[in-house]
């Protein structure tokens, strides 16, 4: 249950003296936008504790747009009713619109205490749990689920939180105001997965959310979805949420983005496997980006794409904990003193091997190869070939390694049966490990004491790779072998904090 006394461990102020401030501007006036994830929205309690941060935000600086998710659970129920409705199920949709309205009211009813806003606010999320509903029947009616329907239909769930937190930031004081995300954000017809289109997206929060600001409002701004130029409903994809903070960011200028979830920060290791691991205060863009690509989870690599292009810092927050400083993720690639700032590793893959005299005499089979690949549409995490050229080897999901099987036997199905092939073939039950730091630049013997730690504790390297850049060395080993790979390299670059710094989140 919410309680009327909570209050934060120190007022908002204090906290931002806790962080760096801003080098793009510095004044009482800047600019924030704050996403506010599924835990963070989840219930009653978490509500109102992000409806206090955005108070005490809101007093202090105004300038503040807020994008939440939405609650948890909700859009796999959006996603679950809408398959089980193509499925033939003629009950989806009404157990669907009965089950949004109860949820969301029963959260309403505990925050808005004044009955005349509480029935206004009900009124408006049993509206849009009806539309919703409409939608899912025409599924079942159709019998067919496209992209482009599932894309509208996920987008309630966002529709009705931010309904919701406006409402309660209005019963708490704050002049809010719900804006649906589709009058804002921009983006090809790539229904699911919709890049944005930046240009457009800033002419239009220019004229949808700046009059908002001048007026002194706190836009409460759906995440996860934008719309086509001509108005079909787009879902962002994974991370979606935190991309449409960020996309508004650039497209307002902002000077910070505050991205508010359930852990403390970027951390040096999963906790799970590294108990000493410890909340990074700082890392660059481009690291944060190798540690999402590798694995890490607090943020997505698209996520980041618009406010690095402007330069505006990221900050990662937990709801939960907001005394703790957090990780600030920015355009400065300096090592800090640390070499390495993270470890990090993605389980549940494959190698995929294809070997053969061909590779010495045929100059296209590595380009067949990865167009085969290609057109499964499944992603590659690492390539790597044998010094001799016998072989080329890649790593993808374990879940994707059969497809890519199949069509690569398909494609070499000739090649196989002469020779020039001579077999392709799948390791399962292996895992990419990447240590990453951008102080791993132009440092000797960074490599030496990676795999010198690994030959110290006996544990096999199938498959090495090194970027360009080198901000990071992945590699593969047994998956068997993670839990005793990541602690021992966590340690032999000194990455462990006291029990004080360690977070509890993963």
């Amino acid at each position: 249950m919410p309680r009327d006394d909570f209050e934060y461990p120190f007022p908002f102020e204090k906290l931002r003296e806790t962080m760096e401030p801003t080098a793009r501007r510095k004044d009482s006036n800047a600019m924030r936008v704050m996403k506010f994830g599924g835990t963070s929205v989840g219930n009653a309690t978490a509500i109102d504790r992000t409806v206090r941060i955005l108070t005490d935000a809101y007093r202090q600086d105004s300038r503040l747009v807020a994008v939440v998710s939405a609650m948890s659970g909700v859009t796999n129920q959006l996603i679950a009713a809408a398959q089980a409705a193509a499925e033939g199920d003629e009950q989806a949709a009404a157990t669907l619109q009965r089950e949004l309205v109860e949820r969301h009211r029963e959260v309403a009813a505990e925050l808005i205490p004044t009955s005349a806003r509480l029935e206004a606010t009900v009124h408006r999320l049993t509206e849009l749990a009806t539309r919703c509903a409409r939608l899912v029947e025409s599924v079942h009616v159709l019998r067919d689920l496209s992209p482009r329907a599932l894309d509208w239909i996920v987008s309630f769930g966002e529709r009705m939180s931010a309904v919701l937190i406006a409402a309660v930031l209005e019963e708490r004081g704050v002049a809010a105001t719900a804006v649906d995300s589709d009058k804002v954000i921009v983006t090809d017809d790539q229904f699911g997965s919709a890049n944005p289109l930046l240009d457009e997206t800033r002419a239009r929060a220019e004229a949808t959310l700046v009059p908002l600001l001048e007026a002194g409002k706190l836009p409460v701004v759906t995440g996860f979805f934008g719309a086509t130029p001509k108005g079909a409903v787009t879902t962002l994809g994974r991370g979606g949420s935190d991309f449409s903070a960020s996309i508004l960011a650039h497209a307002l200028d902002a000077d910070e983005v505050w991205i508010w979830t359930d852990v403390d920060g970027v951390m040096t290791a999963d906790p799970r496997l590294v108990p000493s691991a410890r909340t990074l205060p700082a890392i660059s863009f481009a690291e944060a980006t190798e540690l999402a690509y590798f694995g890490a989870k607090v943020i997505h690599p698209r996520t980041m794409q618009p406010a690095a292009e402007r330069g505006i810092p990221i900050w990662i927050k937990n709801t939960f904990n907001p005394e703790h400083p957090g990780t600030r993720i920015g355009p400065d690639t300096s090592s800090n003193g640390s070499v390495v700032k993270a470890i990090t590793a993605i389980p549940g893959v494959s190698v995929i091997t294809v070997e053969g005299s061909g590779f010495l005499s045929v100059a296209d089979v590595t380009a067949r190869v990865f167009e085969t690949v290609g057109r499964t549409g499944v992603n590659v995490y690492m390539v790597f070939q044998a010094s001799s050229q016998h072989s080329l080897g890649f790593v993808v999901r374990r879940a994707d390694a059969s497809k890519v099987l199949r069509a690569l036997e398909r494609e070499f199905e000739l090649d196989l049966l002469k020779g020039r092939v001579a077999r392709i073939w799948e390791e399962p039950g292996m895992a990419i490990v990447a240590v990453v730091g951008a102080g791993m630049r132009g440092t000797p013997g960074v490599a030496g004491r990676v795999f010198g730690t690994l030959g110290q504790h006996r544990i096999n390297i199938v498959a090495i790779a090194q970027g360009s850049s080198e901000l990071n060395i992945s590699f593969v080993i047994r998956e068997d072998e993670v839990a005793r790979a990541v602690p021992a390299i966590h340690d032999a670059f000194g990455l462990g904090g006291s029990a004080g710094e360690r977070s509890a989140g993963s």
